[in-house]
This record gives C-alpha cells, sequence and structure tokens, in this order.
C-alpha cells in the first residue's frame, strides 16, 4: 500500500512540474503582451500630442512606387506642402506631372502634361468609401486618437534605429479593397513624418520618404490655389 501510495504521490508531482511550467509560460507571455500594449499605446499618445503642436509642414519627397509588372521600382521626387486640418499640395516630378491639392471643399488632382484635371467636391454627403480615401491621404497628421481610430486599425508599433514605424489597417471593407495597409513612420525624437507607405491591394506599393523638413513654416494661400491654365480639360469623375 506504502508503495502504490508513494507511486501515485509521485506522479502527481510529476504531473505538476508542466502544469506550473505551462502556467509560468502563460504568465510571462501576458506580461510581455501587456508590456507591448503599454508601449504602443504609449507611443502613440505621444504622437498625438506632438500633433497638437503642428500646424503647418514642408519637405521634400522622394516617391518609389513598386508595381508587380515592373522588375525595377519608378522613382520621383518632388515637395509637400500641408497646412492642418484641411490644406495640402502634392508636386511629384521635376517638372510636376501630378499635382494634389486638397483644399477645404475641394481635392483637384491635376496632370499638367496630360493637360487634364480631376475635381472631386468635398462634404459631409459624399459616400463613405471616398471619405476613407481622403482619410488615407491624411493619416499622416491626425488630430486625436478618436480621429485615428474611427478609420483605422494599428495593427503594430515597432522602433527601427531613430523611427517608430506605424502600420495601420483602413476599417472599411472598401477601402480596404483599394489600399489593404498604411505605413507611417516618424522620428523618435520629435515624431516628425519621416515616411509614409501605401500597400495596395493589387500588390503594388507606394512610399514616399521626407527629407528637409520644416515644421510650422508660414505657408501662403497662393499655394494652395489651383492655378489652371486655360488648355487644360476639368473633369468631375463623381459627377459623371
Amino acid at each position: 500500500m506504502v508503495s502504490l501510495r508513494s507511486h501515485l504521490a509521485g506522479e502527481q508531482v510529476a504531473a505538476t512540474f508542466p502544469l506550473r511550467g505551462a502556467l509560468s509560460a502563460l504568465l510571462l507571455l501576458v506580461a510581455v503582451l501587456t508590456a507591448h500594449a503599454a508601449e504602443q499605446s504609449l507611443v502613440l499618445d505621444t504622437w498625438f500630442s506632438a500633433q497638437t503642436n503642428l500646424h503647418s509642414f514642408t519637405a521634400d519627397v522622394i516617391q518609389t512606387r513598386t508595381l508587380k509588372v515592373l522588375s525595377q521600382p519608378l522613382v520621383s521626387t518632388g515637395k509637400v506642402w500641408v497646412v492642418i486640418p484641411n490644406r495640402f499640395r502634392w508636386e511629384i516630378g521635376q517638372p510636376a506631372q501630378t499635382i494634389a491639392l486638397r483644399q477645404p471643399d475641394t481635392l483637384f488632382l491635376i496632370y499638367p502634361r496630360l493637360k487634364r484635371a480631376e475635381k472631386y467636391p468635398l462634404n459631409d454627403n459624399q459616400p463613405g468609401p471616398w471619405r476613407d480615401a481622403l482619410a488615407l491621404l491624411e493619416a499622416s497628421f491626425p488630430r486625436s486618437r478618436a480621429d485615428l481610430e474611427s478609420h483605422f486599425r494599428v495593427l503594430s508599433v515597432t522602433q527601427t534605429n531613430a523611427n517608430w514605424e506605424l502600420i495601420l489597417q483602413p476599417k472599411n471593407a472598401l477601402a480596404r479593397q483599394m489600399m489593404a495597409e498604411i505605413g507611417i513612420t516618424v522620428r523618435t525624437n520629435d515624431f516628425s513624418l519621416a515616411a509614409t507607405e501605401m500597400k495596395f491591394a493589387d500588390g503594388s506599393r507606394m512610399r514616399n520618404d521626407f527629407t528637409n523638413v520644416v515644421l510650422n513654416p508660414v505657408l501662403g494661400e497662393e499655394i494652395f490655389d489651383a492655378k489652371l491654365d486655360p488648355g487644360i480639360t476639368v473633369v468631375e469623375p463623381l459627377r459623371q
């Protein structure tokens, strides 16, 4: 009887060690995940706090487009001007081949070489996917955590060298059909914008790297004037 009891006790002790080991591993995993979530939340809160002091932004941009049908990426240079919350001007190419111009109530996509411009009215009556598409362009300068999280899920926040890299996913299913993810890279010292990368649903990518960044410059209203030449044909795709 004593021998049997000893044998059973030994089995219980042997069974206890794997359970304790599994429990310890689970608790360690929970602690790591909790610490990671806390760090991610702190990074996001610091980023949003920095945005409250940002009113305007200019930079040179190197745009790299990676297409599945091309063996080599397409690289262009340009310039960007932003006045928060509702004005921006992107010029890609020298001289500019594409201009994206956002005014408070209108978005223009201008193609000077093609003598063509697309005009998109902006208002609260625009359909959901269109608003989400515009949010993709403005995700780099969110006004608040609620503003960002109303349009995106934060998939990850990781540190690489002197940068934080944030990966966002559009919440709207139709928006995800256009763009699967957007990456935003900010500098760790001042949380200024360093790069953006858009991953499209077809597997192509567009990355923008920003240099010569100037925070809060004084920008004149003329920068955001469409200034369309008489020979440019203006179309409104949403009304066709």
